[in-house]
């Protein structure tokens, strides 16, 4: 089952995604982290069967969670970024926070800020807490997963390097783009074997499986949870494999005009267009030269004609293999 949340006709909603539309269930609950705290994934599919549905030709994208409690991101995450940084082995996992209002949906513009050009794409498996708990055992960590989604948590690395904490750098606006859904684990499979890919403008920077991280989704969910209550809606990104920008030769920051798209296994394509901070919303292209979806909605004819670039990306989902462990 694919949830997503979403804005149609100026109204924020959130749904089942089915082939290409949503069942709109805005009408149960406000939105998509009230329904998780309400019950479990079979109980919201209970809900869809005379909700009504809406083409996905005609929403806006908003993060899979909008306004989440906490958002806890986890750093140095695999061995390979772990190299590539220079970063010893450490004992417990490396937590940080990100604010919920840097959040973007996926299709929408993440904004390079003013203060720096130093913008890095950082793709990443996110988890969605769907059961609340405490000290939850590693072994129990999945029964409280509502589901995985894609994360690019984007990173103004010369703020990110200011001092040893790592929160300025990762909380800029419109930074973090997160979506197209959640997809719960059933349609998932093992999350240890997960092939994530990256690509700016069509090439390839981050491939890696997630077999490669350094301390699991289980052990993240029980160490965060020891040290805070984790409830419903509760988004742990878990970390991003090597090939990040800042340590090409030379290195490769995100530019107004560039697309960036994360690609999961078994999950789907996240994919946002870069813009300048202070650009109109109205001037929204990507490099392919195709004009992106604003929050008003283009005639559907016109788009069913836009069947290459970024137009395809936003519908479709790469068919990628689960990597090997």
């Amino acid at each position: 089952m694919k949830l997503a949340s979403f804005v149609a006709q100026g109204r924020e909603s959130w749904g089942i995604v089915e082939e290409d539309s949503v069942r709109d269930l805005g009408a149960r609950f406000a939105d998509l982290k009230a329904a998780l705290a309400h019950g479990a994934p079979g109980e919201i599919a209970d809900m869809a069967a005379d909700a009504p549905r809406i083409p996905l030709a005609r929403i806006a994208w908003l993060p899979v969670i909008p306004r989440p409690d906490k958002i806890l991101c986890i750093g140095i995450n695999y061995a390979m970024h772990r190299a590539e940084m220079g970063r010893a082995e450490v004992p417990y996992p490396t937590v940080f926070t990100r604010f919920f209002n840097t959040q973007v949906g996926h299709g929408q513009p993440i904004v390079r800020p003013r203060a720096s050009r130093q913008l890095d794409y950082e793709g990443e498996l996110a988890v969605v807490i769907g059961r609340a708990g405490r000290a939850i055992a590693a072994r129990d960590a999945l029964s409280h997963v509502a589901g995985v989604s894609v994360y690019n948590d984007g990173s103004v690395r010369d703020w990110q390097s200011h001092t040893c904490q790592f929160t300025p750098g990762k909380n800029f606006p419109s930074t973090g783009a997160f979506g197209p859904w959640l997809v719960s684990l059933d349609e998932v499979g093992d999350l240890s074997s997960l092939r994530l890919r990256t690509r700016v403008n069509g090439e390839t920077v981050q491939d890696a499986s997630t077999a490669d991280m350094i301390f699991k989704v289980p052990e993240l969910i029980a160490y965060c949870s020891t040290f805070t209550e984790l409830v419903p809606g509760d988004v742990i990104i878990t970390g991003t494999p090597g090939g990040v920008g800042s340590k090409r030769v030379p290195p490769l920051w995100l530019k107004d005009g560039d697309l960036v798209e994360v690609g999961i296994s078994n999950i789907g394509t996240l994919a946002n267009p870069v813009r300048d901070e202070g650009r109109g919303a109205g001037d929204r292209r990507d490099p392919r030269g195709s004009r992106l979806r604003s929050r008003s909605p283009t005639a559907p004819k016109e788009r069913r004609r836009r069947r290459s670039g970024y137009a395809a990306v936003v519908r479709d989902t790469w068919k990628l293999p689960a990597a090997a462990g």
